[in-house]
């Protein structure tokens, strides 16, 4: 990421602190951020979810994911063996303020949740003209 004032470092530790709890079984989802030129790209990993039951907000510099995981089975199932733990999924991350919240999009497809997080026009890069006399 660029240290350009539109993104901040976070070490783990701070990255920790800022996440909220939440009562019952939940899970951090894993997410990559990526800052391309005009955006920051946000990749969250939200497998069984289902795309009208993700929420994402954004208010006061804090981006919030949450998503619930419907059960695979139902209350009846009788299991031989059982891994797979139900839970939601919810995770929030600091923001810079140089992000234009009123275009930020989100698509979901094949479990990933995909944000586009634009820079706002202020601390965009920009060519300036020079002029001669």
């Amino acid at each position: 990421m660029a240290n350009d004032n539109t993104t901040v470092k976070q070490t783990a530790d701070e990255a920790l602190a800022t996440e909220r709890t939440r009562s019952g079984c939940c899970y951090r989802p894993n997410v990559d951020i990526i800052e391309k030129g005009e955006e920051l790209l946000v990749l969250a990993d939200i497998p069984g979810a289902a795309g009208d039951k993700i929420d994402v907000n954004f208010e006061d510099g804090a981006l919030s994911i949450h998503a619930e995981v419907p059960p695979r089975q139902d209350n009846e199932t009788e299991f031989l063996l059982r891994e797979y733990n139900l839970g939601d999924y919810y995770r929030t991350f600091k923001i810079s303020e140089a992000i234009d919240a009123s275009k930020i999009t989100a698509d979901y497809a094949d479990g990933v949740l995909t944000l586009r997080l634009p820079k706002a026009d202020a601390v965009k890069p920009r060519k300036i003209s020079v002029s001669t006399r």
